[in-house]
């Protein structure tokens, strides 16, 4: 079995917290019993989630051996030069190493749900929309690459594992696939 999730900012990529309070996990979305989170996202990043009870399945889309590409809309801090861009392109330098090459294009804003809260705005500071897509998975790799190339975060959505789309889907809804 396959589920798309289209996780909320602000959730938790597994079903339980021992948080005091407790912060929102998925096991508030009525998914199917079973199926765990195949990779996750970061409480602060939205969008799709895929989800099994299919080891093997999980594995596939999990292992940076496989090279699924994920792909997601990134909303930065700054107006994005071309050599920060080529710089994505190349991969760039983080303490953990060297990054992959990046696919990065700058797209125009995408038609989003609201974020709740939402990204805070300064008349003073441009922002812009990316498109990336990467290889690999490292902790939090997306922010700290834009991070590294001089244009911070304020949103990060991801929009496609492989060949699975989110597709319209709101916000803390699911689908089977």
């Amino acid at each position: 079995m396959l589920i798309a999730f289209n996780k909320p900012y602000g959730v938790l990529c597994q079903f339980t917290d021992r948080s005091d309070p407790p912060r929102p996990t998925l096991a508030g979305f009525g998914l199917p019993p079973g199926v765990y989170a195949a990779g996750r996202l970061d409480h602060d990043s939205e969008g799709l989630l895929l989800l099994t009870d299919d080891g093997g399945l999980a594995h596939r889309l999990t292992d940076p051996r496989h090279k699924q590409p994920k792909t997601y809309w990134v909303q930065v801090e700054g107006a994005p030069q071309p050599q920060q861009l080529d710089a994505l392109r190349r991969g760039v330098e983080l303490r953990d190493g060297l990054t992959r090459p990046a696919a990065a294009t700058l797209i125009e804003p995408p038609s989003l749900w609201p974020r709740n809260p939402p990204v805070r705005f300064r008349k003073t500071v441009p922002d812009a929309w990316l498109q990336i897509e990467i290889s690999e998975g490292r902790n939090r790799q997306v922010r700290r690459m834009t991070a590294a190339v001089g244009l911070p975060t304020l949103r990060l959505v991801r929009v496609g594992i492989g060949g699975q789309r989110l597709d319209g889907l709101p916000p803390g809804e699911w689908q089977s696939r």
